[in-house]
């Protein structure tokens, strides 16, 4: 799964933003880098954010 991530582009300090989010929570639509992503909930766990001010 880490492999996955970062091939997708998910690296440290990389800025994400959360676009649409199911209403059950699941899958969400991320862009990232300009990509549109769609996670599972169980995927995006393994990612560490930080709220920018």
């Amino acid at each position: 799964m880490r492999q996955r991530l970062l091939e997708m582009g998910f690296i440290r300090g990389a800025v994400l933003r959360v676009v649409k989010l199911a209403p059950l929570g699941d899958p969400m639509e991320l862009v990232i880098k300009g990509y549109h992503l769609s996670l599972r909930r169980d995927e995006s766990a393994c990612i560490l954010v930080q709220r920018l001010a």
